[in-house]
């Protein structure tokens, strides 16, 4: 914030979908903070209203509608009052939506697409200056990292921190690259230089986020395309960062220095999300993935031998155009042989103006709903055994805030789960060995070792 300027102005933000959005919506909070708003969790309260919006789910520019017939109506209520509402509506519905979201919604001002909310500030000025409903959904050509400012202090001790955005490969059911444009991978020196900002306010771990982001190819400070592997050993040379995670991959980026990586870092997590969508090579093409079934199994093979212990995640779509029951039954089998600790697993949907959205071979929702049940069931059996196999094992559990109980601490694991365990408050930020002792729906609960 700067010197001088405190906070007269208040801004509610409300982030849909992935951890990118998350990051998205913490760098929009910094760069609002510097223009004088301070954040507000009651949108009534609001000068400024931001809906920042995902476009992966099933109707979700429907969603974002229905949020503005209720702040169409806080608005108007404010404005009885004398009171000015801006409404913005950020993130890859804005970007996909465009002019359409103004004339559906006369209470927005301002819809802003995924690469250019470091305009917010002048944009929200502009509107001010002159009244007009705003729509910014152009790739700019300048880096909106760059242009945002430092990470500012934090309590948690886990953070996000975008390193690759937008995408190349053009799954046919996938809007990302509608959305978020071409893929583009931050310089080196400009994650490191966030990175140890980071850990200097007390962040003990970083996740790296992307699109695509095992097909990172940012720019050294030799003027060299450094791998996501190679960005991995730089920040496992940064002091106070104790854990490294990465999502989302690609099989086809995932290369043989990434995987060394993962035999070599202590500090890289043993947990890799590596989403192969479906089990039937004829799918998978339709998909437009360019990998085989074969060759993702083969891809696990090699990802563990190189890191035994390593766990696995994944994305899976069932029901896609054309899917036989056979075809569907690859998939369960993919899965049987893999093996995961947990996934994300969905219905196809079509999202307009994607490849998929006019296939023939539509299915009908009762055969998708089926599918994605038996699928799932299975998923939960696996994630059941992996976690009831942790019982009686000690792992050491980064802990990050206080539990629903008095004197419980929530942690989590080196496989992302979450891990409650009965310590004291001055845990917060530490790494602590915990045996595990049972296993909830959701969780994992333990005893703190004495080091």
């Amino acid at each position: 914030m700067s010197i001088g300027h405190a906070p007269t102005k208040k801004v509610f933000l409300k982030t849909y979908g992935c951890q990118m959005n998350v990051y998205d919506s913490e760098r929009m909070s910094e760069a609002l903070a510097v223009d004088g708003y301070a954040s507000t969790e009651t949108m009534e309260d609001a000068d400024l209203i931001i809906l920042n919006t995902c476009h992966i789910r099933e109707r979700a520019a429907d969603k974002v509608y229905s949020e503005l017939g209720r702040i169409r109506d806080i608005k108007d209520e404010r404005a009885a009052l004398g009171k000015t509402t801006t409404v913005t509506i950020a993130g890859c519905v804005a970007q996909a939506e465009g002019e359409e979201m103004t004339r559906r919604a006369p209470a927005v001002d301002l819809v802003i697409g995924p690469q250019s909310y470091h305009h917010l500030p002048k944009l929200i000025a502009r509107n001010h200056a002159d009244g007009k409903s705003i729509v910014e959904t152009q790739f700019p050509d300048d880096d909106k990292f760059k242009e945002l400012p430092e990470r500012r202090r934090t309590l948690a001790t886990a953070a996000f921190l975008t390193v690759q955005e937008g995408c190349d490969k053009f799954c046919t059911f996938c809007v990302v690259p509608y959305t978020r444009g071409a893929e583009y991978s931050r310089p080196v020196a400009q994650i490191l230089s966030e990175a140890r900002k980071l850990v200097s306010h007390g962040v003990r771990e970083i996740t790296l986020l992307g699109q695509n982001v095992n097909g990172y190819h940012g720019v050294d400070t030799h003027g060299k395309d450094m791998t996501l592997g190679g960005l991995v050993r730089e920040l496992a040379t940064i002091d106070g960062l104790e854990r490294i995670r990465y999502m989302t991959s690609h099989p086809r980026d995932m290369g043989d220095d990434l995987i060394a990586a993962h035999r070599d870092i202590d500090k890289l997590m043993p947990f890799l999300h590596l989403p192969f969508q479906a089990g039937s090579d004829r799918i998978l093409a339709a998909m437009n993935r360019k990998h085989t079934a074969a060759e993702f199994v083969s891809l696990v093979d090699r990802v563990r031998l190189a890191r035994p212990d390593i766990a696995l995640s994944t994305d899976i779509i069932v029901g896609f155009p054309g899917e036989t029951e056979g075809e569907f039954q690859a998939t369960l089998e993919i899965v049987k042989t893999v093996h995961f600790a947990s996934a994300y697993s969905f219905k196809f949907s079509a999202r307009p103006g994607t490849p998929a959205a006019s296939m023939d071979g539509q299915l009908s929702e009762d055969v998708k709903d089926d599918r994605l049940k038996r699928l799932q069931d299975l998923l939960m059996q696996q994630q059941r055994t992996f976690n009831a196999a942790c019982v009686g094992k000690t792992f050491p559990v980064l802990f990050e805030k206080a539990g629903r109980y008095a004197g419980q601490l929530i942690g989590r694991s080196p496989y992302l789960q979450s891990v409650h365990a009965d310590a004291d408050m001055s845990a917060i930020g530490k790494i602590l060995p915990v045996e595990i002792a049972s296993v909830g729906p959701n969780s994992l609960a333990g005893v703190v070792k004495s080091l």
